[in-house]
């Protein structure tokens, strides 16, 4: 019987060959419900494990904050595979495993004689997921498949980038690593997709998914505007057209979004504002009359908020009209929403015998939940205990490491 206590995929087991963040993202994300993660790096180790920043007193620095924020939950083993024999023994793990998620260039595995068709010839049920800029030629070969990727280029290519910002002339790119994430948010749910038809069928298949497909798809004002005017939409800053007052406004420490755009929230808005004489001045008592008086709108509001501080504002305004506080890291720290919610988990940081906090998963279960069990692992320090559980002799693994290829 599953034991729910670790997660409703306790069951699987998915070998996480990937690299960065889009790719680890996804493999957290089932790790995070109990599956079993196996993260295979090259001896040398994922690169993301360099890239800071690092606790202040972390002399050994085995990895910082992006690292961990994407590998917890998981096993590390160090497997050569350039060598015949890492990817012989990468071949003996996939034939007792659920799925593979690699995010390389397209043919990178192919040319390695680890492709998803030699693959599941040795595991039929498998279900193989890449992630790549511009996909693989499963969902339809781009011009650009060869092409490398970063976030930066599937917000601009697939549409954010084009909406966000002041105006057309200073494009801005979403803050952190959206178009990994949210490529790493989809190819989780590929995955378990294919994972259901597989436990149903027994049939394994392939699962592809480009970042630039996956922004595209968030991306609702570009191609519904496009779509359905032929005209491409421009950057409104924080507000969205035809809606007053929508958008970010002044306080004295920083800055609150207010969202109260029809009239019973308008009305609403002024009577927290004590001004409630503007509920039936001509020039905003219908959502029409303070669009066309927007500025209007906005210097009322703007010099009612810039008056308190965002946590005064938030007594004011909390609960009475859509709004909100522009949270810093401290804000989000310090408040009880994602204390109550344990959004912000400890795990512990090797090197250091300090705790930090974590995010953690927003998908809340009641019967099953998910959990953060453990932190994002050492290099290699799951090797010996994994391939023991895949049925390795102490002397196999011996001549292994000896050949240096695994660490």
């Amino acid at each position: 019987m599953k034991n729910v206590k670790n997660g409703a995929l306790s069951n699987l087991r998915i070998l996480d060959a990937t690299h960065a963040l889009a790719g680890p993202f996804c493999a957290q994300i089932l790790g995070d419900h109990g599956a079993d993660i196996i993260k295979i790096e090259p001896l040398h180790g994922d690169f993301f494990r360099k890239m800071g920043p690092f606790l202040p007193d972390d002399k050994e620095r085995v990895y910082g904050g992006p690292f961990q924020s994407c590998n917890r939950n998981k096993k590390s083993i160090a497997i050569d595979l350039k060598s015949d024999k890492g990817r012989a023994l990468f071949k003996k793990l996939v034939a007792d495993s659920d799925a593979v998620i690699e995010n390389f260039r397209a043919g990178v595995f192919e040319k390695m004689g680890l492709g998803y068709d030699v693959l599941s010839r040795i595991n039929p049920r498998l279900v193989y997921t890449s992630i790549r800029g511009f996909g693989d030629v499963v969902g339809g070969e781009s011009p650009y498949m060869a092409w490398p990727a970063f976030d930066i280029i599937a917000q601009a290519m697939g549409g954010w980038m084009s909406i966000t910002g002041t105006d057309k002339e200073h494009s801005l790119k979403a803050g952190g690593g959206l178009g990994d994430t949210v490529s790493g948010l989809f190819a989780a749910m590929g995955t378990l997709t294919a994972l259901w038809h597989a436990r149903e069928t027994g049939e394994g298949q392939y699962v592809d998914i480009a970042m630039l497909d996956s922004v595209l798809a968030l991306s609702e004002m570009v191609t519904a505007t496009y779509g359905y005017t032929g005209k491409s939409p421009s950057p409104v800053g924080n507000g969205m057209p035809g809606m007053v007052p929508f958008g970010s406004f002044p306080a004295k420490d920083g800055e609150v979004v207010i969202a109260a755009p029809h009239d019973p929230m308008w009305k609403d808005l002024c009577m927290v504002m004590e001004t409630p004489d503007l509920i039936t001045d001509d020039r905003f008592k219908s959502e029409r009359a303070r669009a066309a008086n927007q500025p209007a709108v906005y210097e009322i509001v703007s010099n009612f908020t810039r008056q308190y501080t965002k946590a005064e504002l938030k007594e004011i305004m909390g609960g009475k009209v859509p709004f909100g506080p522009v949270y810093i890291g401290e804000d989000i720290f310090n408040d009880p929403h994602f204390e109550v919610r344990n959004m912000l988990p400890k795990v512990e940081h090797p090197g250091t015998g300090r705790t930090v906090r974590v995010a953690g998963t927003p998908i809340k279960l009641e019967k099953t939940p998910g959990s953060i069990r453990t932190a994002a692992p050492l290099l290699g320090e799951h090797t010996s205990m994994i391939l023991s559980d895949f049925g390795l002799s102490t002397e196999e693994i011996s001549a292994l490491y000896d050949s240096q290829t695994i660490k």
